[in-house]
């Protein structure tokens, strides 16, 4: 889910400035210079300073790899400066330097053994004249509840899922692999995307431990992709995938100071992603600048997928349960679970090949003709906002006079560019959205069925974990390692909860989609015919 704001994260300060001039010289191995700067979309830092400030620390001590884009590696790569395995090689480093030893952002939670050996193949490729894609050699890093057959785990941050292997990729991470990227590693999140106890702390996982804020160490990193916002803010790669079901993705870009895109559910398939709600649930791209989340995006983009929302098999057809149904993300067509190759030995243990991309059930095969990516960065236009009519939701500022100045800059920015801007608007239904309990408890609905649908699809029928029943024992088996902070009372109400053909799940979803569409974003964009709605994010880190 989203941030909370009473993280226990409590060490000294860092200035981000001194991290990065201590870690480029720390990691500086097969760096190349040249700056470049970061487009930072909010600020990170709490009641010192304005944002320019803060976004100027971010260039001042910038000089390697840290400050480098997607094009300009792809430059490197095409001009032959650096070779894949550097790029990857000094990424690694810099993780070092900053990740565990130093000021210890903790922001990865496992590194890929083979990322070198992919490099080399990646190196390989292009010294034959072959490139995979806009990512070829592009070190990334993704969020742990994003399925990947290779040698790495999918956790979610739990020490449940340690050791058990998805049988194959999820979509995204396969999409990664088609257009070439180098998955680098994993990062740390706030356990089961913050979805385990009302009481749950931002960036602290059961296995990973706790993520800090780059800016500033003793202050939050938000949630739930904390590791994935902190790691572009400390510049271990310029891109990383994080989700969202509700701020997950937005909120800790914000803390960290870095841009983050929340795509309309669907619009990037969620299938091989743990799930908190078919419904809420979405991936989307973080990044220093807005040309490198909108490449990436792209890229991510594409439809016809496993996913229920592009055409995929629904959660749960009535009467059907776990056993004999793949669910919300299982094999097109919602073929029943037993159909897929998982009592094979190799389905359940890492493949032999150091290179993990090759076409096999683990890695869904490219679609007929090759994946069709789409050019948001094509609509980077300085001159896009002429014309465009702007609303702005004023409801949703007034927590922190340091974000509503930094609001207030951006829509001057906008009226100078260009934009019509409509000053206030509000949703009809804001203050029965603030007040009715269907948001969490479509949450919870949607959890048990989607969890359990995702542990028959993508685990092997012999797993220890088959359930969120089994989950809530193993916590209550390890409570020193899985729950000294806070209990997990969101599981205990979600295990509780009946199907989704409960006329209470259904009479819930349907109050949401009145609330939210009807009588909310469609409903301001009609009244004032407005294109688009903009408000405050997130209060400063804390």
């Amino acid at each position: 889910m989203g941030k909370r704001h009473d993280d226990n994260a409590r060490t000294g300060r860092l200035d981000r400035r001194t991290l990065i001039k201590g870690a480029t010289a720390a990691a500086s191995g097969s760096i190349i210079a040249g700056a470049v700067g970061a487009q930072v979309v909010s600020s990170a830092q709490g009641d010192g300073g304005p944002m320019s400030d803060r976004a100027a620390s971010i260039q001042g001590g910038a000089s390697g790899i840290e400050a480098m884009s997607v094009a300009d590696l792809q430059a490197a790569l095409a001009s032959g400066e650096m070779t894949v395995r550097q790029i990857v090689q000094a990424c690694l480093d810099r993780i070092a330097a900053l990740d565990k030893a130093g000021p210890a952002i903790n922001a990865v939670i496992e590194l890929n053994p083979d990322a070198l050996a992919i490099a080399d193949e990646r190196d390989a490729e292009l010294a034959q004249g072959n490139s995979r894609g806009p990512l070829h050699g592009i070190p990334v890093l993704i969020k742990d509840n994003i399925a990947t057959a290779d040698r790495m785990q999918t956790t979610a941050g739990s020490l449940a899922l340690v050791g058990i292997v998805p049988w194959r990729d999820a979509e995204v991470a396969q999409l990664l692999r088609t257009f070439g990227a180098v998955i680098l590693g994993k990062t740390n999140l706030s356990e089961w995307a913050n979805i385990r106890s009302f009481q749950s702390t931002s960036g602290w996982s059961g296995r990973g431990g706790q993520t800090l804020n780059p800016y500033a160490l003793d202050r939050n990193p938000s949630g739930s992709s904390s590791g994935s916002a902190a790691a572009v803010a400390a510049g271990y790669v310029p891109v990383t995938i994080g989700t969202e079901t509700n701020g997950s993705i937005v909120s800790p870009a914000g803390h960290c100071g870095v841009v983050g895109i929340k795509p309309t559910v669907g619009l990037v398939s969620r299938a091989g992603v743990i799930p908190i709600s078919h419904t809420q649930d979405t991936v989307g791209p973080m990044a220093r600048s807005v040309a490198d989340a909108a490449a990436l995006l792209g890229l991510l983009a594409i439809q016809g997928s496993e996913d229920p929302a592009q055409g995929g098999p629904r959660i749960y057809p009535a009467g059907a349960t776990p056993e004999t149904d793949a669910g919300a993300f299982g094999p097109a067509g919602g073929e029943p679970s037993a159909a897929r190759p998982s009592a094979s030995p190799d389905a359940v243990t890492p493949v032999a090949s150091p290179v993990s991309d090759a076409d096999s059930p683990r890695y869904p095969p490219k679609p007929e003709g090759g994946v069709q990516p789409i050019d948001y960065t094509a609509q980077l236009d300085p001159e896009g906002l002429q014309g465009a009519r702007i609303g702005v939701l004023r409801g949703s500022a007034g927590f922190s006079p340091l974000a509503d100045q930094v609001f207030d800059e951006a829509i001057a920015t906008m009226k100078a560019a260009g934009a019509e801007i409509v000053d206030p608007v509000e949703m009809p239904s804001a203050a029965e959205i603030g007040s009715t309990p269907d948001g969490l408890e479509l949450l919870l609905w949607e959890l048990k069925a989607d969890l359990n649908s995702w542990f028959a699809t993508y685990l092997d029928p012999s797993s220890p974990i088959r359930s969120l029943a089994d989950v809530i024992a193993f916590n209550d088996a390890h409570p020193d390692e899985e729950m000294p902070y806070f209990d997990q009372s969101l599981f205990l109400l979600a295990e509780a909860k009946t199907g989704l053909d409960d006329p209470a799940y259904i009479a819930a979803a349907a109050n949401l989609q009145r609330l939210g569409r009807r009588d909310g974003i469609d409903a301001a964009l009609d009244t004032h015919g407005l294109d688009a709605i903009i408000a405050p994010t997130n209060a400063p880190a804390s």
